[in-house]
């Protein structure tokens, strides 16, 4: 794989970021990622739409959210979407995606990045855990807070 570097999610690179194929049921846990690009519009501010790139091909995408004004504190610095192409897996895109994340939070002052995952055997909680993540609670909806400091 090539070397690894980030992208703002735009109008070249939408397609292939809808595109990504993921591994057998891991489509149930994730949005496509046309979604973030009318989560940008609707608060340019706060979105952080991003697509990961190994050489000229799409491999991943990851969408943060930064809002120290958020009234609830999982949502001021966190992961709202993150997916990696199936044959990409296992091979440090998630972990680069996460990584460049949290160094955009530290440099807007936050001290550590939320996300949240619905439990499920296909779902992304061993990817999270793994990466650092360590669940600090759940959601009314039963969903898992996981909490990585920075």
């Amino acid at each position: 794989m090539a070397e690894l570097r980030l992208e703002e999610l735009s109008a070249s690179t939408i397609v292939a970021a809808n595109g990504l194929t993921l591994l057998k049921g891991q489509e149930q846990f994730v949005t496509p990622p046309s979604y973030a690009i009318a989560d940008a519009y609707i608060n340019p501010i706060t979105s952080w739409p991003r697509v990961v790139l190994s050489g000229d091909k799409v491999v991943g995408f990851i969408r943060g959210n930064f809002d120290p004004e958020a009234t609830q504190e999982e949502f001021r610095s966190c992961i709202w979407r993150v997916s990696v192409a199936a044959d990409a897996q296992g091979m440090g895109v998630g972990k680069f995606a996460v990584h460049a994340l949290a160094d955009e939070a530290r440099s807007r002052g936050f001290d550590r990045i939320t996300a949240l995952w619905e439990p499920g055997e296909e779902g992304p909680e061993q990817f999270f855990l793994h990466t650092g993540f360590v669940i600090v609670g759940q959601t009314q909806y039963g969903e898992n807070i996981g909490a990585l400091e920075l």
